[in-house]
């Protein structure tokens, strides 16, 4: 059978290392984007949307179905969104939108990136949001839901500001920090090889599977992924 996998937000810290891991694993990798990503190959396709509020309109096109696998890596910051309203439409509504139209088309597992503080409660927008959007998605009734919550990222953030000072700061104590803590900052590179990993993992245990497949969501923890990326020495 043919492999086949789905994503958004390819161009990100996160996407633009997992763009270059689903590209190898699957045969087809669709990428739904504003900008192409900087890795492209010959197993790609990519569709370009300038307006995410017309995601439904490219999905006509793009072939999705059971046998797709969905990856979204799609983010903002209130900064960069400009409001309150546009961050949410982006790290809620987009993403909410995005695994609705998969599930649709009869995607069953869909693997999404969100925040290692991701609180309904909390008293932070960007907490309470991530965790409304899993909860969103959770609703909507995938066989296998995988989410994935980092710490904070390594790697090169464009526009903010306060994460490249923090990437600073742990360079500096890095050495003396085991990678056991919970809170170890993470390079985007280990989580797109941990979501990587674990679209595989459920593949290969699927093909040996002889009962019926029982419906889970998945919390990868950011100490599981860098256990699970760890290069052992």
């Amino acid at each position: 059978m043919q492999r086949k996998a789905i994503m958004i937000g390819a161009t990100g810290l996160v996407g633009e290392h997992l763009v270059k891991q689903l590209s190898e694993l699957y045969d087809t990798l669709i990428v739904i984007a504003r900008h192409p990503p900087r890795y492209i190959n010959a197993s790609m396709r990519f569709y370009q949307v300038n307006d995410f509020d017309n995601l439904s309109e490219i999905f006509v096109s793009v072939g999705v179905d059971r046998t797709t696998d969905a990856f979204s890596c799609l983010g903002t910051t209130k900064k960069q969104a400009g409001s309150d309203e546009a961050f949410r439409k982006v790290d809620h509504d987009y993403n909410m939108n995005f695994a609705k139209l998969c599930r649709d088309k009869g995607v069953e597992n869909l693997f999404l990136l969100s925040s290692m503080n991701a609180d309904i409660d909390s008293r932070f927008l960007y907490n309470r949001v991530k965790a409304e959007t899993e909860q969103s998605i959770s609703a909507l009734d995938f066989a296998q839901l995988v989410i994935f919550r980092p710490s904070l990222l390594l790697g090169k953030h464009k526009g903010r500001p306060l994460e490249s000072l923090g990437q600073k700061a742990f360079k500096l104590i890095s050495p003396l920090l085991s990678e056991s803590l919970s809170l170890h900052p993470i390079s985007a590179k280990r989580v797109a090889s941990a979501m990587a990993m674990s679209a595989n993992d459920i593949y290969q245990r699927s093909k040996y599977r002889t009962e019926p497949l029982i419906k889970h969501t998945n919390i990868i923890e950011n100490k599981q992924m860098l256990a699970m990326t760890r290069v052992k020495k």
